[in-house]
């Protein structure tokens, strides 16, 4: 189906369903954010007075180790609508907030963190596109109120992966947005244990629109991130969408050994023609050793890389193990 059909389609769907009997699934992944969700909440519930769509929340909570799962046991006692997963231990920053969007059930489904530096405001822009029939509608930060390094830094990641990647990426894309219930089903087909959810989305192709925005600093708690966490994404999405590093490796070894052959070939007519005054020496021979023993363990890293997402693929294992659900309304997936 092209980009004008599809967007017909779900025009028609949207006119056949009244808006009052359509839901909108909000999925919000977190772990310590005890001083952030009821904010959150409220400025949710404030957002949808002007929707007339009906709404419900899906929280995953990664096994928080702060009064995270208390307040969400009372926001859920007090909001039926507020279905809230335990798991049963911390399963990362990748798998955790994947299986929750892929448990919801709404024609629609939000994705937002907890942390409050994505606006939730944005929503009723997002539900407008969704109505113009955009299957993705992409949250992308125009600029950020965190440090303007990491900012900087990302930007020269996104910059390079994008030069990588089979497929373009949306920069500064972080999975803060809009999925038609269509884009939840194919993913529900993945079967992918750790998934790289902006790169999927792209790679999916179905008709998105970006929405730009100002990303808020941290007001409450602590960033989860860490240098292990940003360069676990960072060579996820290089290995989930690119060979360009293995290539690499091929096509830098066989130069480096053109020129190691050269170098050779030059040292050896050096010693023949001044065979008493010519000295070979120690240090070019070390420092050559070092060099592409270095090269080497460079590219062994790489193909590492390439080899650990073809065993975690091969294991199979769940994204997460539930401990315990409340007001569960959505379905289990194999």
């Amino acid at each position: 189906m092209t980009t004008l059909e599809n967007i017909f389609h779900r025009q028609e769907m949207n006119q056949q369903k009244p808006k009052s009997e359509q839901l909108i699934t909000i999925v919000i992944p977190c772990y310590n954010e005890e001083e952030n969700i009821e904010v959150l909440y409220e400025r949710i519930e404030a957002t949808f007075k002007d929707i007339e769509y009906q709404h419900d929340y899906l929280f995953i909570d990664n096994c928080s180790q702060d009064k995270t799962p208390e307040v969400l046991e009372k926001l859920a006692a007090k909001d039926p609508n507020v279905q809230v997963i335990f798991n049963v231990r911390n399963f990362g920053h990748i798998r955790s907030p994947y299986y929750g969007i892929l448990q919801s059930q709404g024609d629609a489904t939000i994705f937002i963190a907890a942390d409050l530096q994505d606006p939730p405001e944005m929503m009723n822009q997002m539900i407008d596109e969704w109505e113009k029939g955009h299957d993705v509608v992409m949250g992308v930060k125009s600029s950020s109120k965190e440090l303007w390094m990491m900012f900087l830094i990302r930007r020269i990641y996104y910059w390079f992966i994008d030069k990588l990647a089979e497929v373009p990426l949306v920069k500064n894309f972080y999975g803060f947005g809009l999925y038609d219930k269509q884009v939840i089903a194919v993913l529900q087909k993945y079967e992918d244990p750790y998934p790289y959810f902006r790169g999927q989305i792209c790679e999916l192709g179905f008709p998105s629109v970006q929405l730009e925005y100002v990303q808020e600093a941290r007001a409450r708690g602590i960033t989860k991130n860490n240098f292990y966490t940003l360069l676990d994404i960072a060579l996820l999405g290089i290995t989930y969408h690119s060979k360009v590093p293995l290539r690499v490796g091929i096509i830098g070894g066989a130069f480096m050994s053109f020129i190691s052959f050269l170098i050779g070939m030059g040292y050896a007519v050096a010693k023949v023609l001044n065979w008493d005054s010519f000295s070979m020496g120690v240090a070019p021979l070390l420092i050559g050793m070092f060099f592409f023993f270095s090269l080497q363990l460079v590219f062994l890293g790489v193909i590492g890389e390439y080899t650990a997402n073809i065993y975690t693929q091969v294991l199979k294992r769940p994204l997460v193990v539930e401990r315990k659900r409340l007001n569960a309304k959505t379905p289990k997936t194999d």
